[in-house]
């Protein structure tokens, strides 16, 4: 298919982007904080960080892991964190240490921090204080993993750090008195700013991040990519949005939580690039505080996912927020619904632009046109330097409006999958074509809508879940003979987990199902719903038929029950 999503795009941005060979993510950072030293960068509960401050403070994490931790170029580094600003800050040091992040979601349990601690071989942790019990768990499995510990209130001045550490350590569970971590975070960069860094040589091929998500086994693995992978999705964005920004002086709402890809290129390091300021939310579903925050700051920007947007709105107070300087919200992670686009619009003035991406891809595939003055309902036009194409069953390329796989090939698609040469193989072609599995259709002028997306993917609030994951989980319980795991609808958060269960002990109910997998499970995988069957449909292999699990089982999840 010709390119013919170039016609469409705005007369300001270009059809390519210029990825200087020489660059990597160390000079990006390196040169963001020479030219915009003075300027704020990242803040949280009000404290700032200007670029010079994250400066000086990463290239002495980075010298601590080189001279105390002996790490040498692509040795891996797992941070467990929420929104905070230890995160910017030890995110950069690893870069420029030439170090690999791993990034963990600090809600998951201790089975789904081991995996990855396991798979990705990272000998070295970051760990949010709040999380030391999960990290607990485990630590006899990992004996050799440094663990490093930061707090809510590192870099905040006192004495609000210490209001702010007392209050994260109230909330959360304590690890076992014989559990010590290694160093915390502020003694680890005071060891560094002893030691002398050497910047070690980068190139773009070199690894960056080993960005996990799921499969079609349901085993989490590791997307591995590049500095060059994420810089050329960094200047992909960046080209996109600059008819629109101010170099220096914008500001984003940062909301999603940078362990997840589409923050974390969207936010993080393209706002970063362009001397913009990051306001980190740590807690979103806090509204109360979130909305205070909000009022508090000049924005221009905000990101989100299609329930994030829709529990700000049910707000009374959103109304009261300043909405003036709002450019552009950018709505992804999940389909965005046109009631609360149009709602969100109404509110606030400004049009949800959707975009489209997925990790494998940095995360950025596709994005709205950002002069949009309404909700188009589509996922936008290929960014700068990405070809799109859409093909059937036997990898033939279809024609407009015709649905079928959406492929995509362009600077910012993975290097393939850590550890696991067939799922690359099954997903990366030869010649770069990536195969996500998502069914679209492109449209005239080459806009490009999603009709369905993986056949068993559920994706609760923006997250995927995968049903091998729940399945494995389930019936490891004594009372489990065989379970499905669907995707059923949910006004909440676009869709819940369902169990579909073959028992073998009439006693076992859907509490104690529940209960078994919350142990398991981080919250958003944890099943809402659970229906007993006497046997679930099969194949004549004897392979679980989930299409027909959905048909049967699959209803709306009821608004007045929730187990959880």
């Amino acid at each position: 298919m010709e390119k013919i999503w170039l016609d469409s795009y705005p007369s300001n941005v270009p059809h390519t982007v210029d990825l200087q060979p020489e660059h990597t993510l160390a000079t990006l950072i390196e040169n963001a904080c020479q030219e915009f030293a003075q300027r704020p960068a990242f803040s949280n509960f009000g404290s700032v960080l200007s670029f010079a401050d994250v400066e000086r403070s990463a290239w002495s994490f980075a010298a601590y892991l080189q001279h105390n931790q002996k790490l040498v170029v692509g040795e891996r580094v797992a941070l467990m964190m929420p929104n905070m600003l230890a995160y910017p800050i030890t995110l950069f040091g690893v870069l420029l240490s030439g170090g690999v992040v791993v990034n963990i979601n600090p809600q998951y349990t201790s089975r789904e921090l081991a995996h990855q601690l396991n798979d990705s071989g990272a000998r070295v942790l970051v760990v949010f204080e709040s999380m030391l019990s999960t990290v607990a768990e485990i630590s006899e499995q990992f004996p050799d993993v440094h663990i490093i510990v930061a707090r809510l209130g590192d870099f905040m001045s006192w004495p609000k750090a210490t209001l702010i550490n007392r209050l994260s350590r109230h909330r959360a569970s304590k690890p076992p008195g014989a559990f010590h971590a290694n160093i915390t975070l502020l003694n680890a960069i005071a060891a560094g700013s002893r030691e002398a860094f050497s910047p070690p040589h980068l190139e773009q091929h070199d690894l960056a991040f080993l960005q996990y998500t799921g499969g079609t086994t349901g085993r989490s693995k590791g997307a591995m990519l590049s500095h060059g992978n994420i810089l050329a999705n960094v200047l992909q964005v960046n080209a996109w949005f600059a008819p629109l920004t101010v170099r220096g002086a914008e500001s984003i709402i940062t909301a999603l939580p940078l362990y997840h890809i589409y923050a974390l290129t969207g936010n993080c390091l393209a706002f970063f690039s362009e001397g913009g300021l990051n306001c980190l939310i740590s807690d979103p579903r806090n509204l109360k505080s979130f909305i205070k925050t909000l009022k508090r700051v000049r924005f221009t920007a905000i990101s989100g996912v299609n329930t994030l947007f829709n529990a700000l709105l049910q707000h009374p107070d959103f109304r009261t927020v300043d909405f003036t300087a709002l450019k552009f919200t950018s709505g992804g992670g999940m389909a965005v619904q046109r009631a609360v686009a149009e709602h969100w619009q109404s509110v606030t003035g400004c049009a949800i632009a959707e975009g489209y991406g997925l990790t494998e891809s940095s995360p950025v595939v596709t994005i709205n046109r950002f002069d949009v003055d309404s909700f188009t309902g589509c996922i936008g036009l290929p960014v700068p330097s990405t070809e799109i194409r859409i093909v059937d069953d036997d990898g033939l390329e279809l024609g407009l409006d015709s649905p079928g796989e959406l492929c995509v090939r362009g600077p910012q698609v993975m290097q393939g999958y850590w550890n696991s040469a067939d799922e690359t193989a099954a997903t990366l072609s030869d010649d770069g074509w990536l195969r996500t599995g998502d069914v679209a259709l492109m449209r005239e002028g080459g806009y490009l809508s999603i009709v369905d997306r993986k056949k068993d993917l559920i994706l609760v609030s923006g997250f995927n879940v995968y049903p091998n994951e729940i399945e494995d989980v389930a019936v490891c319980h004594a009372q489990i003979l065989e379970a499905s795991a669907i995707g059923v609808a949910d006004e909440k958060s676009m869709e819940a987990v369902r169990l579909v269960v073959v028992r073998s002990d009439p006693a076992l109910d859907e509490q104690n199902v529940i209960a078994w997998c919350r142990e398991q499970l981080t919250n958003y995988k944890v099943p809402r719903s659970v229906i007993f069957v006497d046997e679930l449909p099969k194949s004549n292999v004897g392979k679980i038929l989930r299409r027909e699990v959905r048909e049967r089982f699959g209803a709306p999840l009821a608004q007045d029950r929730d187990p959880h």
